[in-house]
């Protein structure tokens, strides 16, 4: 794509969030557990009609083959309005789905699940995360306890998952299950024999349709032509999945603090306080001062890694820096402008409160902070003493 399609393309996506999309944030069809699927239906029918339906995605999927740096700039412009990523098809989880069937899949599983993804007509999940009381795997996904095993040219599915984005109403999901000492990804249809969503969990993020569920696989029996990728070969995938989708994670989010950070700037504009505006407060004016700070900080960040990811390099490590401070960066963003308006800030009177929220979120999602700088700290350690043996 050139530059000048690109521009074009994101003054096309600026126009109808602003003019399309942001009028829907109101909208009654807004739940506690996420838009319900006539909202989405809706939306997307509008993104599709101006032409704007996943369009980072490969041209043999209705995209435009945008790299990752375009890709950027494109989630960015998306996220400016909590809805735009779901009207556009560039939502978690079907965005980070989509990019690891496009990398995995067979052609007959490409048929039958990637393509309705991409053009919106479905919605999937990624059934991984497992209940903390039962010792399930999260962030340590070595404690898979959800197992398959072979019967004949089928697999038996057993276990439970929590945390399941999307799943209340998803078409089918990716499952993954412990295979022996390793684990393999399903592909199952959600309206299978056993699968039960139990519950939908009440979060603190409420963007995403079809909520966050507990689901229950009792006796599933998945035909081995569904598997994806290969046997054992599981955690390899999450990987493939994983450094993108933190980045897009990161895209994403951006918009919204944007947002949040432009609707806390005309507040501090025109709210009188003492004798003048908020902005001349230098208490207020620094906060907005330390907004753009950490929002071209984490554009730099966000930027930098999807030149890793373009140069094909994996990006684990640089995915895993550029995660922790985006989001510590956005969520310093938003509950600054929380401050800023003050009782406003609290309120539902604008997006600012929502957004708040759902960076909260974000801190949690594809791996906490903690979780990452761990990671981290590892790698460093594996460097230095390589570097110290290869020096004695």
């Amino acid at each position: 794509m050139t530059r000048d399609s690109l521009d074009e393309l994101l003054a096309r996506t600026d126009a109808f969030i602003r003019d399309v999309v942001i009028p829907f944030e109101t909208d009654p069809r807004i739940g506690g557990h996420g838009p319900s699927d006539a909202l989405v239906e809706d939306l997307r029918a509008r993104a599709r009609h101006a032409g704007l339906i996943a369009p980072h995605l490969p041209p043999e999927l209705g995209g435009q083959g945008l790299d990752h740096a375009a890709t950027a700039r494109l989630f960015r412009s998306a996220g400016y309005s909590p809805l735009g990523p779901l009207a556009m098809n560039l939502a978690a989880p079907d965005e980070g789905n989509m990019h690891l069937l496009a990398r995995v899949a067979t052609p007959a599983q490409i048929d039958r699940f990637l393509r309705p993804l991409a053009a919106g007509t479905t919605r999937s999940a990624f059934l991984m995360t497992e209940p903390a009381d039962e010792d399930g795997a999260g962030s340590d996904p070595s404690m898979l306890r959800t197992v398959a095993r072979p019967d004949g040219d089928h697999w038996i599915i057993d276990g439970r998952k929590s945390f399941a984005t999307g799943a209340e109403g998803a078409a089918f999901s990716i499952v993954m299950a412990r295979t022996g000492e390793s684990a393999t990804m399903f592909l199952v249809d959600m309206d299978s024999p056993g699968i039960t969503v139990e519950r939908l969990l009440d979060t603190i993020d409420g963007t995403m349709p079809g909520g966050h569920a507990v689901v229950r696989l009792d006796g599933v029996r998945v035909p081995a032509t569904r598997i994806l990728g290969e046997v054992d070969q599981g955690f390899r995938y999450a990987q493939v999945r994983l450094a993108p989708a933190r980045l897009t994670h990161c895209m994403r989010w951006w918009g919204s603090a944007r947002r949040a950070h432009d609707i806390a700037r005309g507040y501090a504009v025109k709210r009188q306080a003492f004798g003048k505006p908020l902005i001349d407060h230098e208490g207020v004016g620094f906060m907005l001062a330390d907004n753009l700070i950490d929002l071209k900080q984490s554009e730099l960040m966000i930027d930098w890694c999807a030149g890793v990811l373009d140069s094909g390099a994996p990006g684990i490590i640089e995915s895993s820096m550029t995660k922790v401070a985006v989001s510590e960066a956005l969520w310093r963003i938003a509950d600054r402008c929380v401050q800023v308006m003050g009782g406003t800030g609290v309120s539902g009177d604008t997006v600012v409160e929502q957004i708040f929220r759902e960076i909260r979120a974000f801190r949690i999602y594809d791996g906490p902070t903690e979780v990452h700088k761990w990671s981290l700290a590892k790698a460093i350690g594996r460097a230095i003493r390589g570097t110290c043996h290869e020096h004695r």
